[in-house]
């Protein structure tokens, strides 16, 4: 009896909860932007028609519009797709639409600090104006910044001629490259491309984006407090970065005891000075463990995008040898033979400009990955959305909008042409986001991407192993899979 009656209230428990979340659900449905019917407490997580958002958007938005919701478990999403509305959310309600929604995976390890926190906006401000003062100290958008990146790509050709020419996978040593040039910034120093605590690095990150752009990953962040409970990939990336915290947590100790106030190497050094000064404040923003945190997240913004779009970019390069043809051509012209490029040849390098351009406008991301969240009530293209809301601004809706393309499904630099030839800006094109979370080391990354993909192509050309028309470059995802390609010197 008391079996049966134990077993019956551990089914009410669970019931409960599920009833109560399922009729807040369908309560709170009637006052969101229409979208496809959510089942009870999963939401849209298991219908294919509605998730992922880069694959299925256009049918949604032909159906609801360019505002609808989808619902990650029990939680809802407001999705803005295209130009106008993405603009309108990011610039034009820039306050609003400025918040950061909580990113399960991460909260757990970093306890919400850090530049990715949810929460305290006073904090996240105060980090975010340092951090970027500290970049543009260290030399993010400036000469000094190019000359360390023409350094480490010149490494990187090194690495890459050792390859003769046979069949090999590009990942590790264009991720090894990219993530030196932040590592410089952090940590003052760069590893060699065998070192094992690069590599260790590198395969954590590469691990972690791959579960936060993953469908796991997607159900973990819709059910975490169920989730935490289970055994799964999620224990696995929670240990690999309390790992990698620990690692970072190594290094303040170890800058800590050799800092030189008047000389500070890098990052770690400007914060700890800082740490100093701010002691006296009631709000402690600059401690230990938000630098550990501000250091992890720098580490992740700061390698793995950037060397995924760089490694995409060869991809395209080998999938259309004839665009690649053009870049070497105007390279050749510009540069000479022996001269390598800087950020000072890029406005002479109309073309190679924008073939880069249009590999970050082409590049399909998951959106769902980092949504914001609204800082107030407001009320917005005819829906009245609460506080507190998720809602995520569709990129690839925008590089994707026929209103602002004129070729949006296809390949083509001209977008970013002018009728001379030179090089024009896009309104439209949203690759580092708009607003206040837009992307801090954007200047950063356009310097890498430059002088990386103009130093490669300068020394090389790419070539597929496999026949090139069985890859859809449309649909290509990096992080999962990489064909192997030949790096013939020129």
């Amino acid at each position: 009896m008391e079996v049966v009656v134990s077993g019956a209230l551990l089914l009410l428990c669970v019931l409960l909860p599920l009833l109560f979340s399922t009729c807040t659900m369908y309560r709170r449905k009637g006052q969101l932007p229409p979208g496809p019917a959510p089942w009870p407490f999963l939401g849209n997580l298991l219908q294919k028609d509605a998730l992922p958002l880069y694959k299925c958007y256009p049918k949604l938005m032909e159906k609801y519009g360019s505002i609808f919701t989808v619902w990650m478990g029990p939680r809802p999403l407001v999705v803005l797709c295209g130009y106008e509305v993405v603009k309108d959310a990011l610039v034009g309600h820039a306050e609003v639409f400025g918040g950061r929604s909580a990113i399960p995976i991460h909260d757990r390890v970093s306890n919400s600090q850090g530049l990715l926190k949810s929460g305290s906006e006073i904090k996240w401000r105060e980090l975010r104006r340092f951090t970027l003062s500290t970049l543009r100290e260290f030399g993010m958008g400036k000469k000094a910044m190019s000359e360390r990146v023409q350094k480490e790509a010149l490494c990187l050709v090194e690495e890459v001629a050792t390859t003769q020419g046979k069949p090999f996978d590009p990942r590790r040593i264009i991720t090894s490259a990219v993530c030196n040039v932040i590592c410089f910034v952090l940590y003052g120093s760069r590893f060699d491309y065998t070192d094992e605590n690069l590599i260790e690095h590198l395969r954590i990150m590469d691990n972690r984006f791959k579960f936060l752009c993953s469908y796991y990953g997607t159900v973990y962040s819709a059910m975490a407090n169920i989730m935490d409970y289970l055994p799964g990939w999620h224990k696995k990336i929670m240990a690999e970065a309390k790992k990698m915290c620990a690692f970072i947590r190594a290094k303040v100790e170890s800058h800590r005891l050799t800092l030189d106030p008047q000389n500070p190497r890098d990052y770690i050094d400007c914060f700890l000075m800082k740490s100093e000064k701010d002691q006296i404040s009631p709000e402690n923003v600059y401690n230990s463990e938000e630098l550990v945190m501000c250091v992890f997240d720098l580490f992740l913004a700061g390698s793995i995008t950037t060397s995924n779009t760089l490694l995409y970019g060869l991809l395209v390069m080998a999938k259309l040898p004839h665009i690649q043809a053009k870049v070497q051509q105007e390279i050749d012209d510009v540069l000479g033979g022996n001269h390598t490029a800087g950020m000072e040849e890029r406005m002479r390098m109309s073309f190679t400009n924008a073939v880069i351009h249009e590999i970050l406008r082409f590049r399909k991301t998951a959106a769902e990955v980092f949504p914001r969240e609204l800082t107030c009530h407001t009320e917005f293209r005819g829906y009245t959305l609460t506080k507190g809301t998720a809602a995520t601004a569709l990129l690839t809706s925008v590089h994707f909008d026929p209103l602002q393309w004129e070729t949006p499904e296809k390949f083509n630099p001209q977008h970013f042409l002018d009728e001379k030839g030179q090089f024009r800006k896009r309104d439209a094109f949203m690759a580092f986001s708009a607003g206040k979370r837009a992307c801090p080391g954007e200047a950063l990354a356009r310097t890498e991407l430059f002088l990386f993909f103009s130093i490669l192509l300068q020394n090389f050309t790419f070539q597929l192993v496999e026949d090139g028309q069985n890859i859809d470059i449309t649909s290509f995802k990096q992080r999962d899979q990489y064909p192997l390609i030949r790096a013939i010197r020129r």
